[in-house]
């Protein structure tokens, strides 16, 4: 059964997803507007997104109360993990088979989103982890 504080969770990772998002989506549209190639734009934002979204997530979604040494080692693999989710996507759907890489990142980012979800839930700010990591 699902848990009013599963439902709320989702709902704090989504307002703060959807906001880094939205900012990160933009800047990508007008570097790749004016000068950059899709996934150098990506590449170049990727790093930047992922600080911002570690104290985000960490403080609004997940209320990490932990040390963070152990979850930004986990965080960083799991954005790692969705970077190259994310650059296979383009790769695959944009530079393959021709959609138009706007919509391929736009769809790229609620997908990933959801994968990102899940290993930050489970994995990175997962309630009963030990600092040392297990």
């Amino acid at each position: 059964m699902v848990k009013f504080s599963d439902i709320y969770q989702i709902i704090r990772f989504g307002i703060v997803g959807v906001l880094n998002n939205l900012l990160g989506y933009v800047i990508y549209l007008l570097l790749t507007y004016f000068w950059l190639d899709p996934k150098v734009a990506v590449t170049i934002l990727y790093p930047i997104g992922v600080l911002v979204a570690y104290f985000s997530h960490a403080k609004y979604s997940f209320a990490h109360q932990g040390k963070h040494i152990w979850a930004i080692g986990r965080f960083f693999s799991s954005y790692f993990l969705c970077y190259w989710l994310n650059l296979s996507m383009l790769y695959l759907f944009s530079d393959r088979l021709g959609f138009p890489h706007q919509i391929v990142q736009a769809f790229a980012i609620v997908m990933v989103g959801g994968v990102l979800y899940l290993l930050l839930k489970f994995f990175v700010f997962w309630r009963h982890s030990t600092e040392d990591g297990k």
